[in-house]
Parts: structure tokens; sequence; C-alpha cells
């Protein structure tokens, strides 16, 4: 089979895929862009479009029953799952196709199927109508991106597991949902699925929920999700699933022994894994990390010159916007030939509970580990007015500050709109304002963000 000559290829099209191939294409060169599914990865189908719209459902359902106590009747409350999920579908499709209408570019050939490496710079493409195609590039690049990882305990051979992506194709709500996972992932579904009126029961292996948080962050967690009547338990691990009627039986050894809990869905939110495997590495003398992820430079580039990795398939935080940075560093230096790099960038994220939790920065227990002098301050919701004219109060803002210097080093927004309040603190940090700055600064009343003069301010009044 005689190999196709292109200047560039791109396997797989998540957030980063989606854009470089297209620039690539206006830059004059001729390029393969080859996806094994839909268009658009993770994000678009399975990941932060359908699941951020089920949660703004759920948001709704929480809002309509509470709506007593700001003095409006709506009478009983219902979720109908497969109308929630219907509009989830339509939310999918659209993006999907804003997506496919980007790729009528000359010189860029969208080519389905699934792609293995058979050389250093050379692919052959196992087409989704049949047959198959070798492609040889000077530049290729790796956007296959994660999947969810698979539950491997006793029964799971004859017990349905819901992951991520079925659980969200459910027509009616689950009598009660026992979800396997304390990450993001897990939290949000397990509130998620408790507002659409599930019994829910969340059971984390490690000692805390949100382990890379802080423990005053994973304890108000906690009990913001046992507030709204979810069960939590901790260093808990599933030992074994079996049939029980119609529902399941999981079998969790408890720090308390073993216990046996009854429900009627699982969900696996244990992790995810790199899509590597089908790629063949070995045949190109790419270099993996111990979980199978690509090992890149700073440059993103792997072990093999002129191939290069974004997105999730790279290992780190699994963030949308991570993908799209390392788009904006791929096109700084793939098509303006200029040196952009990844090293010291500063890397936000929200997880989407309700209320918010957004991070940017170090945590305190990392700053006292790096043995650094600092101030820490926290600021209860509940001294913010407008978290109390809105009735929402849970959680905390919390700073860390450089005791020497009074730069910001970190923070946890825990609140209402937590993430659009970190992203505050996010900028500041980025043009290297110190707390003072931020004490001083005038934020219109009655927002959310007043909240940042009263954190601020703290550092002030305990100096």
């Amino acid at each position: 089979m005689t190999a196709e000559q292109y200047d560039a290829i791109v396997i797989g099209t998540s957030q980063g895929g989606r854009f470089l191939p297209v620039d690539l294409a206006k830059a004059g060169q001729r390029v393969a862009l080859i996806e094994r599914g839909l268009l658009g990865g993770v994000c678009v189908n399975t990941g932060c479009t359908p699941t951020k719209t089920l949660v703004a459902s759920a948001r709704i359902a929480y809002q309509a029953r509470r709506s007593a106590e700001f003095g409006v009747r709506v009478g009983p409350v219902s979720v109908d799952l497969a109308a929630v999920r219907e509009r989830k579908r339509a939310m999918v499709a659209g993006a999907r196709q804003n997506y496919a209408s980007r790729l009528a570019q000359n010189g860029l050939d969208l080519i389905e199927g699934e792609a293995h490496f058979i050389g250093p710079k050379a692919v052959e493409v196992t087409l989704s109508g049949g047959g198959t195609r070798q492609l040889t590039a000077p530049t290729i690049v790796i956007d296959t991106g994660t999947r969810a990882a698979t539950l491997e305990i006793p029964g799971t051979d004859v017990v349905p597991v819901l992951d991520s992506t079925s659980i969200m194709e459910l027509d009616e709500v689950p009598e009660h949902l026992i979800v396997l996972g304390g990450g993001y992932i897990g939290l949000e579904f397990g509130q998620m699925f408790r507002r659409f009126g599930s019994e829910v029961t969340i059971v984390q292996s490690a000692a805390r929920l949100l382990m890379l948080e802080d423990d005053d962050v994973s304890d108000e967690v906690a009990g913001i999700l046992r507030a709204d009547g979810i069960t939590v338990l901790t260093s808990s691990s599933p030992v074994q699933v079996e049939q029980a009627g119609d529902g399941i039986r999981l079998i969790v050894q408890t720090p308390d022994g073993e216990e046996q809990l009854e429900g009627s869905h699982l969900l696996s939110a244990i992790g995810r894994v790199a899509n590597t495997e089908a790629l063949t590495p070995d045949a190109a003398g790419l270099r993996l990390d111990d979980r199978g992820f690509v090992e890149v430079d700073e440059y993103l580039e792997t072990s093999v010159p002129g191939v290069y990795a974004m997105g999730d398939v790279k290992g780190g935080p699994a963030f949308t916007h991570l993908s799209y940075d390392d788009y904006r560093v791929l096109h700084a230096n793939l098509v303006r030939q200029e040196k952009a790099s990844i090293r010291d960038r500063l890397v936000p994220y929200a997880v989407f509970i309700d209320p918010q939790l957004g991070r940017v920065g170090i945590t305190e227990r990392e700053a006292r580990a790096q043995g650094r002098r600092i101030r820490v301050a926290k600021l209860p919701m509940s001294a913010v007015i407008r978290a109390l004219e809105t009735g929402e109060t849970r959680g905390f803002l919390k700073a860390v500050v450089d005791a020497d210097t009074g730069q910001i080093l970190g923070c946890a927004m825990l609140g209402a709109e937590g993430g659009e309040l970190m992203s505050i603190i996010q900028v500041a940090m980025l043009g290297n304002l110190t707390y003072t700055a931020m004490s001083s600064a005038i934020f219109t009343h009655p927002l959310l963000s007043e909240g940042l003069n009263s954190l601020f301010a703290l550092f002030e009044t305990d100096s």
C-alpha cells in the first residue's frame, strides 16, 4: 500500500483538535484529521456540554423545591428525566454541528476511522466504512483523550455498571444511586441525581472527598452534600457487587467493617485512563508514563521529534480549558514558528457542585509542604451580602498569600458562583497584585465579588 503524504496529521478532535487542524490548513498545509468516534471529543459529547446542561436542570429542581423560602408557591416538584435528557441531547447536537461546520477548509481531510502508528511518522487508519489507508507526515499531533476507567471487582460481569456517559442516557430517575468515587465527576452526578429525586450514596476509598483540596475544603463539601441528604462514606472500598432482586447489592469494606449497600443503580466514577492502546505507541517509539499517558516536554513534543500530544492524553489535570491552552502553544509553535511553552502556567478549575468550588494556584497544604511563610484568610459566605439576599450562604472563601510579599498564591472559592469569583483572583494573580490591592479595590455592591474586599481585608486586620 502506498502511503499518502500530508504536511500534518491530527489524531482526535477534542478541544485542541477542533481548532489546530483548521489553523494548519488555513496556513496552507495539507492536513489529515482522524476521528474514530463523534466529532468534538469528550467535552462536546460526554463531558462539559452535556453534564453542565444536566447540572442546570438539577439546580432548577432544587430551587423550585426551595421556592416557599422566597415566598413563591409552585406546588409539588417532579422531574421528567427523559425530557431532561432530550434537552441535553439537543445541546450536544448543536455543539457538534457547530464544530463540524468549521471543518470545511481547503486542504483539510476528515478521515473517519481508528488510527495506529506503523512507524515514527506514519499511521494506518482502519476506516469506519471498511478498508485501510496509510498516511505519513513530518508533523503528527495526538489528541485522543481519555475514557472512564473500568470497575474491576467481582460481579461486574453480570451486574450493569453505569459510567459518566451511560448514566446520562437514563430516562427514569434511579430510586437509589450508589456512586463509587469522590472526585468531581462522582460529586457532580451524585448531587445532580439527588436533586432529581434519587436517594444517593457516595463511596470514596480515600479518607476525604476531593483529595487534592485542603482538609477544610473537603470537609465543607462533604457537609454540603450531607445537608442535601446524600450519604457519604469515606475510607470505604467496594469489594463485590451482586444482583439483588430488581436492584443491586454492593459489599463495601468500611473502617467499621464490611457493610452491604442496597441500591437500584451503580455509577463508577473511579477515574479515567488514556486512549493510547489502539495507537500502538511502541511502533512509533513513543514513551508513555506508568499510567499509559503520553509523555511530553514543555513544548508538548513527545519522545519522537515532530510528534506532539495535547489535551487529556498527555496526563495531568484533565480540563477542557487546559486542552485549549495546549492548542494555543501548538498554534504558536507550528503555525507562527514561535517557541511557546506550558511551563509555569496558572491552571484554574471549577467543580460544578452547587455551590461551586473554584480553585486556582496552590493550596494551603501545598504551600506549607514547600516550606513557604504564608498567611491564610477565610470568610464564610454568610458574611457576603449577596449570598444572604439570594439565600445561598453555604461555603466559604479562602485565600493563601505570601507572608513577606503579600503576593496571592492561591484560593479556594466554595460558594455561590465560586468559579466566577475564583476567576477574579486568577486575573489578580496574573497581574501580580497583592492582597492589599484586592482589599482596597472597589467592587460593585451588592455583587458576590464584594466579598473579596472582606476576605482580603482580613489580612490587614490580622496583621
